[in-house]
């Protein structure tokens, strides 16, 4: 029968224009199984049938999901589905409850299941585990018995689905927007098993679980807040997303792709959770801005104060910046500070202090700290000359910070004093700073500084909130 068969489907022309529908029919042990057993060349039996299938095993190939010797799916196919399983399941407990396997069925096949289907659906998954079904829902060995969704044949998410199109235009931001916000709630809401509104590693590892990798590294620890245990708060969950999306907004997308943003919040794409913010030119006519993520690069010489500055910014006095491991530290900091009743997000970012070359990045932000140490004689001199050159004539407002005046004031190996530097050059007088403190460090230089990025007037006195 195998060699009629053969016969038969080599003298069709149409199929050696299609040849790798034959491939496809014999590669697959449970179709060639129908046409040995069932199909007839001689009484034309089943014959229609056999090219249906064919084409089947071309349009939807099992290949890549089930393995037929082994008679158990492949592990490819299992991950994606686990990842399906974990978006589908909004409460998290583990099981798909009638409500969320109904928003997986609209969410593949654009209709709901009716009751009674529902729960033939988990009679048959009764019948075939012990363990499919607990709490009259579908657990993931259940669940296993479903189809997967927007994956190609190597059951990877779509390059299109995960990167979708987003056009920004020269010195706009991106940001996330209000639906967003609402989404990475309920996203750290459903993973904040046990209500202490901080997520703990298992409880991190346990979000990402639809990730293909770990997204998050050691360093965001000190990059946004945590609590007294050195997990993130929910106020630090939120503070990297916003990072994430004003640095990488591709790589949001990403992440957003992985956590199934467009499928649960019903939006054609993770495009719909970004913001592109107007030309920052615009905001400087009009003297007036819609963003809520602010920039400012912090620039010194080394042992100057800026590591310190950062981690201040995050609540964290001298004594437990001691505690940071050296290769945990981060070059970014993130926290949110009020100006006018607003919340705002500052971004403090530091700038490793090469004077010779300062790369566009290291110039573009929407205010400058220049941070010297008062201990330190020759330390105030570096914060001159790259205001000088770089920051004198520029329209970023500057602000100069008097770091560690806990200490003895030293004499500046400088021209002029610092004090005397700022009026030459109209700039706000040096602001004392420490982080050196038994409290957390006091934060009013941060809402200073994201005043005067919301308001810049250029390198000139400004009298709000100073």
């Amino acid at each position: 029968k195998v060699n009629i068969m053969v016969s038969f489907l080599l003298s069709n022309t149409w199929l050696l224009d299609h040849s790798r529908v034959f491939f496809s029919v014999y590669c697959s042990s449970w179709l060639l199984y129908l046409c040995v057993s069932q199909c007839s060349a001689k009484n034309l039996k089943n014959i229609s049938e056999l090219f249906y299938y064919a084409q089947k095993a071309v349009l939807h190939p099992t290949g890549p999901l089930y393995c037929p010797e082994e008679k158990e799916m492949k592990p490819s196919c299992i991950k994606s589905l686990t990842r399906i399983f974990k978006v589908s399941d909004l409460d998290n407990d583990g099981i798909l409850n009638d409500k969320e396997l109904n928003f997986f069925q609209r969410t593949c096949f654009n209709m709901p299941l009716a009751p009674q289907a529902l729960e033939d659906v988990k009679n048959v998954v009764r019948k075939n585990m012990t363990d499919g079904v607990e709490d009259n829902g579908l657990t993931l060995k259940g669940f296993l018995f479903l189809h997967t969704f927007g994956c190609d044949d190597d059951l990877e998410l779509h390059q299109e689905y995960l990167f979708p199109l987003l056009k920004i235009p020269a010195d706009c931001t991106t940001e996330l927007n209000h639906n967003a916000y609402l989404f990475l709630q309920s996203v750290f809401d459903k993973h904040d098993k046990d209500r202490d509104c901080a997520l703990s590693p298992e409880e991190v590892k346990d979000l990402f679980k639809v990730f293909p990798y770990m997204p998050w590294g050691p360093d965001v620890n000190n990059t946004v807040c945590t609590n007294d245990q050195g997990w993130i708060t929910y106020q630090g969950y939120l503070s990297q997303w916003t990072l994430t999306t004003y640095l990488d907004v591709q790589r949001c997308l990403e992440y957003l792709g992985y956590l199934g943003y467009s499928i649960i919040c019903e939006q054609e794409s993770q495009a719909a959770a970004i913001t592109v913010t107007r030309n920052k030119r615009i905001d400087l006519q009009k003297k007036q801005t819609q963003r809520s993520v602010f920039r400012c690069n912090i620039l010194g010489a080394r042992g100057s104060g800026k590591t310190s500055f950062l981690q201040a910014f995050l609540g964290r006095n001298l004594l437990k910046q001691r505690k940071i491991r050296e290769d945990h530290k981060s070059f970014y900091s993130i926290n949110t500070t009020y100006v006018y009743g607003q919340e705002k997000y500052l971004l403090l970012h530091e700038v490793m202090p090469d004077f010779d070359f300062l790369s566009e990045e290291d110039l573009a932000c929407d205010v400058v700290c220049l941070v010297y140490d008062v201990n330190n004689p020759r330390s105030f001199e570096y914060c001159a000359k790259v205001y000088k050159q770089y920051f004198m004539d520029s329209k970023t407002p500057c602000m100069m910070i008097a770091s560690k005046s806990d200490l003895h004031e030293a004499r500046q190996h400088y021209s002029l004093t610092p004090l005397d530097f700022c009026r030459k050059n109209k700039l706000h007088p040096p602001q004392p700073w420490t982080c050196n403190t038994v409290d957390a460090p006091n934060k009013d230089l941060y809402t200073k500084l994201t005043t005067m990025a919301m308001y810049p007037i250029g390198n000139c006195q400004c009298v709000v909130v100073l």
